[in-house]
């Protein structure tokens, strides 16, 4: 029993770090010779914002889960297996927005008309239209939304991300930091999993959970101080080499026909979906 416990929390540590590891750096799928990989990134950003602004503003669920199917379709054609793009926008923040979600379907918080009747522990819960629809509302613009952004870094290099936030007057010191936290969020995951392995090496599968306790205190203390000397040199080194905050890439942005075709495109399509939204 102590073994399959030990197994699930080994496999679920290598899940999540994996996890996390695909979705920060799967910048093979920005290379890719697909339509979004295609228009310039500036072009691309501007059209994105639109679209998230867009869904923000809209109150019919209609339109949202047109414009979802929308994203899934420019996903596909930008050479992004489903799959792999599914899985990063249906997990940790859309069920967490269903979670906070959840009670606004009850009369207690959203009154109104009475769709299904819940008896729990003799406490009478009633389902309403209206709060069915609002939850259904806020979900749906939650998904959407969080599925262009998560497009929009898959489809984009992220150095390229970096220069058209300051392209857009971004404050210097939020895309430094940004930079930086990317640059080294890879480092800590391997730094974690070589600290689990020599653990498991030296200690084996069976630990007291006192023993347990000190050991993860002791590793957290060392990889926080550990993180922040490396900081620190890290960033006098590039300090000492010139930088000075800016993020720069080789090419030069160009804007081609198609981005034009495109930006043509998102605007006709969003001045249509605002129109049909305040008619309906």
């Amino acid at each position: 029993m102590m073994l399959r416990k030990n197994n699930f929390i080994e496999r679920s540590i290598k899940s999540a770090l994996s996890f996390l590891k695909d979705s920060l750096f799967a910048e093979e799928y920005a290379l890719k010779k697909g339509w979004l990989q295609s228009l310039d990134p500036r072009i691309k950003m501007a059209t994105f914002l639109l679209f998230v602004i867009q869904i923000l503003l809209t109150r019919n669920i209609f339109i949202l889960l047109c414009l979802y199917v929308f994203c899934l379709w420019l996903a596909y054609l930008s050479c992004i297996p489903l799959r792999f793009f599914l899985k990063r926008t249906w997990v940790f923040i859309p069920l967490f927005s269903l979670f906070i979600a959840l009670p606004a379907l009850f009369n207690v918080f959203t009154p109104g008309e009475a769709l299904v009747v819940l008896k729990i522990a003799g406490i009478k819960l009633v389902i309403t239209r209206q709060g069915l629809s609002g939850a259904a509302l806020f979900v749906m613009r939650v998904i959407t939304s969080l599925s262009f952004v998560v497009l929009l870094s898959i489809t984009t290099r992220h150095f390229e991300l970096l220069k058209v936030l300051r392209i857009f007057k971004v404050p210097q010191i939020f895309v430094m930091t940004l930079g930086m936290c990317y640059r080294y969020i890879y480092l800590f995951v391997e730094i974690i999993e070589n600290t689990y392995l020599a653990i498991k090496s030296r200690v084996g599968t069976k630990v007291h959970y006192a023993k347990g306790q000190h050991m993860v205190s002791w590793h957290i203390a060392y990889l926080w101080q550990r993180s922040y000397q490396l900081n620190e040199d890290v960033y006098k080194a590039m300090l000492s080499r010139g930088y000075t905050g800016e993020s720069f890439t080789l090419e030069d942005f160009r804007v081609k026909p198609r981005d034009w075709f495109w930006l043509c495109f998102v605007t006709g399509m969003l001045f249509l979906i605002a129109y049909l939204n305040y008619r309906y």
